[in-house]
């Protein structure tokens, strides 16, 4: 099972396994991104997967303000522990990284990884919010 999370209040969890490609836009609260996450964990465990995380590391922009720094750095967090309680082994990875491997450098243009994700899932709603989680997961499983 690969796993790929789109960082951000915008953002989404995208997961492969023996049952498919499933994905979720991030949830609202922290009880809901642990029971996302843990249920993502039971369903690897009980098909005897073994989970792999890749996350993607951003960091604030100095567009942001200090509050929406501080949100956005506390949710990256919250990420991090609900993949630690979990027990889902996680691998930090810039966007630079998985869009070059990819091939789809956006230079600010977010249709770039919305095109490519829907070539490649075209049985999947593709939207600007879930269009790199799926990416990032696709990178991934070529890892």
């Amino acid at each position: 099972m690969t796993i790929g999370i789109d960082v951000g209040k915008n953002g989404a969890i995208a997961w492969s396994s023996i049952n498919g490609v499933c994905v979720e836009k991030m949830p609202d609260t922290v009880k809901d991104l642990w029971d996302l996450v843990e249920s993502i964990s039971n369903d690897a465990h009980g098909n005897l997967e073994l989970p792999h995380c890749y996350l993607e590391q951003v960091a604030s922009s100095p567009q942001m303000g200090v509050v929406s720094a501080f949100s956005f750095g506390n949710g990256f967090g919250h990420l991090e522990m609900a993949l630690t309680a979990a027990s889902i082994p996680f691998t930090r990875v810039r966007p630079q990284v998985w869009m070059k491997e990819l091939g789809c450098m956006t230079k600010g243009d977010k249709n770039v990884t919305k095109r490519l994700a829907q070539q490649l899932f075209p049985d999947i709603s593709i939207t600007h919010s879930n269009a790199d989680a799926l990416l990032i997961m696709t990178y991934g499983l070529k890892q």
